[in-house]
């Protein structure tokens, strides 16, 4: 018989911290801010389109492709609500998290031919994005990997005496990675401002959840720890996405608490391009959450229900968002590769400031 997990921390989010009703925090959006949010997720749906088209076109894009098709909702409601000194860190599923936060599609796609104009220069590839500027930490492809490093920036943070948070991003496989637990063990103890946000999209690469995590839930999980926790239901609401993530930012703020926040949502392709969209699930599946939950169709019938959006404006934010993808595609072709001098910049600082150099020795043994 499974115990039931009594969700007394879930709890102390939802009540104590963020109550909706008293706070109307999506009430508060003006017609502007709705149509920004709109024109956000359907950037990103367009970028991952052009991108899929680029790494069919072989040659283009080399290794791995985990596009955020189906997931818009969860990356522009998080960011959406976030503060200046809130920090961003994930997975290898990280374009959508870029945009989200600013980054242009030129530096991405750019990044992801492996050019030099790219966001890493050319030598992270589409797993490693990064823009510190924005406060955009990565892009990281050792599973779970990022998570230990996400609670390190809310060890600064709070270090560093400022009203912040880390919000690091894992999949629904990552929750049974060692250093994620060890990472939650910490973040308890030291009580750090950090989020884990879990995006199960059910799938950890290939496998259901229900065959892969044991548990009531993933986010429950977090009451080992003592830690709060609550569960996005809904993740394509991007509302209540913005909702339990402020809550969750709330308390990082005033309290320095932690919280594991799980945001239930779906990705329509494979785990990564060169897996298969449905050997292991049905095709009707994936049809049937595009036909009810897609996130943009959902956002985009409410907004026009209530007058905001109109055929003419969607249709002008849909063709924008298409020609801006097309013009950094043909922004990455043209753009030059790193040269064979440059694998050596980037990797040590003494090397790329050598009058600040106090090391011995060589660094590079060619």
């Amino acid at each position: 018989m499974t115990k039931k997990i009594a969700p007394s921390k879930k709890a102390e989010v939802a009540a104590e911290n963020y109550d909706a009703k008293k706070v109307p925090l999506n009430a508060k959006l003006g017609n502007d801010e709705k149509i920004a949010l709109f024109r956000d997720m359907v950037r990103i749906r367009r970028f991952e389109e052009r991108c899929l088209r680029s790494y069919q076109a072989g040659g283009k894009i080399g290794g791995f492709l985990h596009l955020y098709i189906g997931q818009e909702s969860v990356a522009v409601g998080v960011v959406s609500v976030m503060g200046d000194d809130d920090h961003i860190i994930t997975a290898y599923r990280d374009h959508g998290h870029g945009l989200a936060v600013g980054m242009g599609m030129n530096e991405m796609m750019a990044e992801n031919y492996g050019k030099y104009t790219g966001c890493s220069k050319g030598k992270g590839g589409s797993m490693h994005y990064f823009d510190p500027s924005r406060n955009y930490w990565g892009g990281h492809g050792i599973v779970g990997g990022q998570i230990p490093l996400g609670t390190g920036l809310a060890y600064a943070l709070k270090y560093q005496g400022r009203k912040g948070a880390a919000l690091a991003f894992m999949g629904d496989g990552a929750v049974n990675q060692g250093a994620v637990h060890e990472a939650y063990n910490l973040a308890a103890l030291w009580d750090l401002p950090v989020i884990f946000v879990i995006e199960n999209n059910g799938y950890s690469m290939g496998t259901s959840q229900a065959r892969s995590s044991a548990g009531p839930s993933l986010a429950a999980r977090a009451e080992g720890y003592g830690m709060n926790w609550d569960i996005v239901e809904n993740g394509h609401d991007i509302y209540e996405v913005r909702d339990k993530v402020a809550a969750a930012l709330k308390l990082a703020h005033d309290k320095s608490k932690p919280t594991v926040l799980e945001i239930r949502t779906y990705r329509y392709r494979g785990h990564s391009v060169a897996d298969p969209d449905s050997t292991y699930r049905e095709k009707s599946e994936i049809e049937e959450y595009k036909r009810t939950k897609d996130p943009i169709m959902v956002y985009q019938n409410a907004l026009t229900a209530e007058g905001t959006l109109t055929e003419e404006l969607i249709k002008q934010i849909d063709d924008s968002a298409r020609a801006e993808a097309e013009t950094s595609a043909q922004f990455a072709e043209q753009s030059p590769y790193p040269t064979i001098e440059d694998i050596k910049k980037d990797v040590y600082w003494e090397v790329d400031n050598p009058a600040d150099k106090k090391s011995k020795g060589s660094l590079f043994f060619d």
